[in-house]
């Protein structure tokens, strides 16, 4: 195996376990207000395109890790939904 792909494989590993003390964060105590809905979004987004690259290229450290991240944010755009939306305050009468 190249250096490269050891780097690509490296970087992943960091990448995705980074993230995992804030899903278990999130699900253990049921609140992901903190968590911004649009960051979610854009984050899919580049994960989708990083694995597309990835695909294109062949290159399997981008595949791997990018499947594995989407999962991920996956769980996170889950736990938003079910814990992380403020319902909407209505107007004062009068």
């Amino acid at each position: 195996m190249q250096w490269q792909e050891m780097l690509g494989l490296l970087g992943g590993f960091l990448g995705n376990f980074g993230v995992i003390p804030q899903i278990w964060r999130l699900f253990r105590y049921k609140t992901a207000y903190e968590i911004s809905l649009p960051f979610l979004w854009m984050w899919l987004a580049s994960i989708i395109c990083w694995l597309l690259y990835g695909i294109f290229l062949g290159l399997f450290s981008l595949i791997m890790w990018n499947c594995i991240t989407f999962v991920l944010a996956l769980l996170m755009l889950y736990a938003k939904f079910k814990w992380g939306i403020r319902p909407k305050v209505g107007k004062p009468a009068g």
